[in-house]
């Protein structure tokens, strides 16, 4: 019996072997997997269809160095720290979107050659993975989204007991079925049914975090009079104090309708967002939410069953659930800043 393996460690390596897309390093872990077990150099070379010599020396490798990845090719082809650094510091500016290209790139710039698993190996070790870059709008600033915190910040702490802050947006929800990644068997083609997606609902929402209630109303469509339909819906519902609405800059919040309305309607204040800024308003991550339970991966054959769907989620699935959601409907802010804007 040859066990040299904890428990642990063993059960850390069948998780690599799984996890692991290489075919050599999948080779060196069932090597070493099996000689824990007792086989024999040459029935492990007989199963893996490798030498008995390549055999040991992938498990002398893992029993002297804890050694699985193969050399890349020579000492020649390996990346100095300083050309390391500077490889990552390019890979942080630019995001491409194969490992060859990364790799043609490092023959280009130090005249280093490494294989697909090699780069991608090389990769991993500077804790680079594959996944999409987050999208933020272009003109995001800062600047204004730390000034407007701070007197987010100021007014909640003055507020009156009557006084209440509603983060306040509208969502249209179409008819169609939203693909998104979930557990499928692995070789097998899932498909959904889906619709035109012509058909859509227009809902004005506003959501109390310190309550966690929500209030909501579907229109026709989403214009000035809907707008201040919404506003006379939210004054019945909260009969007392001013109803300060956290707001996007969209038309139908800014147009000279609303401003009217606004004058002879003085327990409505709205408090404007800055520009490009959804990542500020706390009602956002509902929408992501209602389409989680609703459309995604979901079909409806009419609109009506549809609209039934995105009903219940306000009425039942809501309210039954919002203490839950604290931690993704919050204000605890995330200051979202471009790249491209010139404030660091």
């Amino acid at each position: 019996m040859n066990k040299f393996l904890s428990n642990e460690t063993r059960a850390d390596l069948i998780i690599c072997h799984r996890k692991e897309r290489d075919g050599r390093i999948r080779d060196r872990i069932k090597a070493v997997l099996h000689y824990d077990k007792g086989w024999t150099y040459a029935r492990i070379a007989e199963a893996l269809l490798l030498s008995e010599e390549a055999i040991r020396k992938h498990v002398e490798d893992y029993t002297n160095e804890e050694k699985l990845c193969p050399e890349n090719g020579g000492s020649e082809s390996k990346l100095n720290n300083e050309q390391a650094d500077e490889i990552s510091a390019h890979l942080e500016l630019t995001t491409y979107i194969t490992v060859k290209e990364i790799a043609v790139y490092v023959e280009k710039r130090y005249g280093i050659k490494y294989s697909i698993s090699g780069m991608t190996n090389w990769l991993k070790s500077q804790r680079f993975t594959y996944h999409k870059p987050a999208v933020v709008p272009a003109k995001a600033d800062k600047v204004q989204q730390q000034q407007w915190v701070e007197s987010y910040n100021k007014l909640q702490a003055s507020l009156p007991q009557e006084d209440h802050i509603l983060f306040y947006d509208g969502v249209h929800p179409s008819h169609a079925v939203r693909p998104v990644r979930g557990w499928i068997k692995q070789g097998v083609r899932k498909e959904l049914p889906t619709n035109s997606g012509q058909k859509r609902m227009n809902i004005l929402g506003a959501l109390n975090l310190e309550s966690m209630k929500m209030f909501n109303k579907d229109y026709a469509t989403i214009d000035a009079t809907s707008t201040t339909d919404f506003f006379d819906y939210l004054q019945q519902h909260i009969p007392k104090g001013t109803i300060n609405l956290v707001s996007d800059r969209a038309r139908y919040n800014k147009c000279k309708e609303v401003d009217e309305y606004l004058k002879t309607n003085p327990r409505i204040n709205i408090i404007y967002l800055p520009p490009y800024s959804p990542n500020l308003n706390a009602i956002e991550p509902c929408w992501k939410i209602m389409h989680e339970y609703v459309t995604n991966n979901k079909y409806y054959a009419t609109f009506a069953a549809f609209k039934a769907a995105i009903v219940g989620f306000f009425d039942k699935i809501f309210p039954a659930n919002s203490a839950n959601w604290v931690d993704r409907l919050t204000d605890n802010f995330r200051i979202m800043h471009s790249p491209v804007n010139g404030n660091s």
